[in-house]
């Protein structure tokens, strides 16, 4: 088979679940619709395995599992997803083997969350403060609008600005994360962020996600050609993708504008496939350090770029304002499937 055919059945394949995806999704989005007043978010499946335990600083440790064998693992620190497991124990998520796991340090690895800037695009530190900063367990989370979770594991998280935040970002929010895993698996996270102050304010996040991938060499990323992007390494000038794929060769540091609401990133060496949905989350985030960057990371191993690619949901290119009383909700759900 030449190379040209195989990359045709590929792509059609790929676009071929993207319109048997959507499809499902608009049934059942209708379903739901007519089904509100039966059913909430609020409404967890008391069957659905929930662990609280301690890691290593005293900080508490969320383990959230499905009954066929799915699992994933959120610290309250930074609000952070840590791992997502198959049912064969496969880890699906990067975590360096250098990470610095000390708070207040982010972890290299899993999701950690950008908020209320992205990189280095503010006044903030890289990345805001929220990833840094000791989250709790909300208990008793105002209900969202549509039933994700019923039977599902999850978990919902709250972060407040302390003195010291109100000091660098002196703006009043309550940022409410649900951590959730589907019965089939998936791996979803909603936000909501409400300002709850007496001015407006604006703000960019990124949920940084890093694949574990069997080498950045076998990654291919589909969802993401003719759009314009905002390339890092050269100050952020705008360029627009010319690949029919996106693959990897050298460093990468992309924002992606208006990208669609599904990104496909195909692992040829593992053979599978990651699906990326999101919604309220307009941007994607393209990174890989490699090689020579790798090397400037203390918290990364030298060769470690070669096992994960980041591909963020995100709200980057145009901030999100918010005046008093006024609410945003972004929600990204992360699937993987065998490849064709």
């Amino acid at each position: 088979m030449s190379s040209k055919s195989f990359f045709f059945r590929r792509k059609l394949s790929f676009f071929l679940y993207i319109f048997f995806d959507y499809f499902t999704y608009y049934i059942i989005y209708t379903l739901e619709i007519e089904m509100n007043s039966f059913w909430s978010e609020g409404d967890q499946d008391t069957n659905a395995p929930v662990k609280i335990t301690k890691d290593k600083n005293g900080i508490d440790l969320v383990t959230l599992q499905n009954p066929i064998g799915f699992s994933v693992q959120v610290s309250l620190h930074g609000g952070q997803v840590l791992s997502w497991k198959n049912e064969r124990g496969e880890e699906l998520l990067f975590r360096s083997s250098k990470a610095n796991c000390k708070p207040p340090a982010a972890v290299r690895g899993g999701i950690p969350i950008c908020f209320p800037q992205f990189g280095n695009r503010g006044s903030l530190e890289q990345h805001g403060f929220a990833r840094n900063k000791i989250w709790e367990i909300d208990n008793n989370p105002p209900m969202l609008n549509h039933n994700n979770c019923n039977g599902n594991s999850f978990i919902d998280l709250l972060l407040k600005p302390s003195e010291e935040d109100m000091k660098i970002w002196p703006h009043s929010f309550e940022f409410r994360l649900r951590v959730l895993l589907t019965s089939d698996g998936a791996l979803k996270l909603i936000s909501r962020i409400r300002n709850i102050g007496s001015k407006a304010f604006s703000f960019s996040i990124a949920y940084h996600t890093y694949f574990s991938v069997s080498d950045i060499s076998e990654v291919r990323i589909e969802g993401l050609e003719t759009l314009d992007y905002l390339d890092n390494l050269h100050h952020k000038e705008r360029f627009t993708e010319q690949g029919d794929t996106l693959t990897f060769e050298s460093e990468v540091d992309r924002v992606y504008i208006s990208s669609p609401h599904i990104i496909g990133v195909f692992d040829h060496g593992k053979k599978r496939t990651f699906l990326i949905r999101k919604e309220g989350l307009p941007d994607a985030v393209v990174w890989n350090p490699w090689e020579k960057k790798a090397k400037t990371i203390t918290d990364m191993g030298d060769e470690e770029y070669r096992q994960t690619i980041c591909v963020d949901g995100a709200a980057v290119e145009k901030s999100i304002t918010l005046k008093p009383g006024e609410e945003w909700t972004g929600r990204l759900e992360l699937s993987v499937l065998p490849s064709i």
